[in-house]
């Protein structure tokens, strides 16, 4: 685990700053509100682990940060001003998807390792070529030059026999041997940021530890910050060094690794960790479970979306209105339990 995770020390402008962001789906059946007011700090040289349960809004976050939210999603509210060394700061959330000054950012500033590279790699070109066609996209190199980046780019990430792997088809790679593709081709053009969606899920246990050694070497090679999306704890303990826990499009809970294990605030932190096995359990001993469903996202519920499965649920505050982010300890938490208010009475 990071050691140097004091969040109290300066660490200048965050590489990427996401103010009050907001990507909602206009359905038939009315809105949904995938990512719901998300203020995040990415910072250089770091890793931000993006934590919660399925659908809670993670990758539509991550997504949106790209720009690359299928319709009809969109960003209807919220800044997200990315800062190159090299140029002023933008506001991705004012460039056209298409735009030219977007597609240069995206895949050469900020890539994407998604969760199933088979849906994103193609199909029927090869490895090499789609790497390649990366690399002559955002940099100025001949074709011969781009093949050898390509084949050291394999290699670097693990990939055996490198230049055999180069000419082989995705469908002819394992399951780990093509994630570790998708990274090299995120890394094709040496980003600024990268955000890797849950990529190790679908990954035996080995092979998840040696993808995740190897976004923690490049990151500290190439000086890059990560956005790792996760649902597993495990991971988040391995290479986290700053977290935000999310719930419901919201986050509620932002702290350093260290403080979101040892003093979680948040009651659906909390619940996280006492679901997770440890060491000294009886034999036929259950795992606390969180009680309950995620909400629909057409019938959420009005004031902390949490409290139909909190059991520290207050009945005539937690269902009146919102809990704003608030700071207790290390962390920065939404929850009225840590209000004054609540407190005095």
């Amino acid at each position: 685990m990071p050691t140097d995770l004091s969040p109290g020390v300066p660490r200048g402008a965050p590489l990427v700053e996401i103010k009050g962001l907001k990507t909602h789906f206009a359905t038939h059946d009315g809105v949904v509100k995938a990512v719901d007011g998300v203020d995040l700090d990415i910072y250089a040289n770091r890793t931000l682990c993006i934590l919660g349960e399925s659908g809670c809004g993670k990758s539509i976050m991550a997504r949106s940060v790209l720009r690359i939210v299928d319709a009809p999603g969109k960003i209807v509210e919220g800044s997200i001003v990315y800062r190159p060394d090299d140029r002023r700061p933008v506001d991705l959330a004012t460039l056209r998807p298409g735009s030219r000054q977007l597609r240069q950012i995206r895949g050469q500033d900020i890539a994407m390792i998604f969760q199933e590279p088979m849906s994103s790699l193609g199909p029927i070109t090869k490895i090499g070529k789609q790497i390649v066609e990366t690399i002559l996209l955002h940099r100025n190199v001949t074709k011969a030059e781009a093949r050898e980046q390509a084949i050291e780019l394999l290699d670097k990430v693990g990939i055996p026999r490198p230049t055999e792997r180069y000419e082989a088809y995705p469908f002819e790679l394992s399951g780990g041997m093509r994630q570790r593709a998708m990274i090299a081709m995120a890394l094709s053009c040496r980003p600024r940021l990268l955000i890797a969606d849950e990529p190790t899920t679908a990954l035996d246990v080995t092979t998840q530890a040696q993808i995740l050694d190897l976004i923690a070497e490049l990151k500290e090679e190439l000086n890059m910050a990560v956005l790792l999306i996760t649902h597993d704890l495990g991971v988040v303990a391995e290479v986290g060094e700053d977290v935000a826990v999310m719930y419901m499009g919201k986050i509620v809970e932002k702290a350093d690794v260290f403080s979101i294990f040892e003093r979680p605030q948040h009651p659906y932190t909390r619940a996280l960790m006492e679901s997770v096995p440890k060491l000294g359990m009886e034999r036929r001993q259950r795992l606390p479970a969180i009680r309950g469903m995620v909400p629909h996202p057409l019938a959420k519920p009005t004031g902390c979306a949490f409290r139909t499965r909190c059991d520290r649920f207050m009945p005539g505050t937690c269902d009146r209105s919102e809990p704003e982010m608030m700071t207790r300890d290390q962390s920065q938490v939404a929850c009225f339990l840590h209000s004054r208010e609540v407190a005095d009475v």
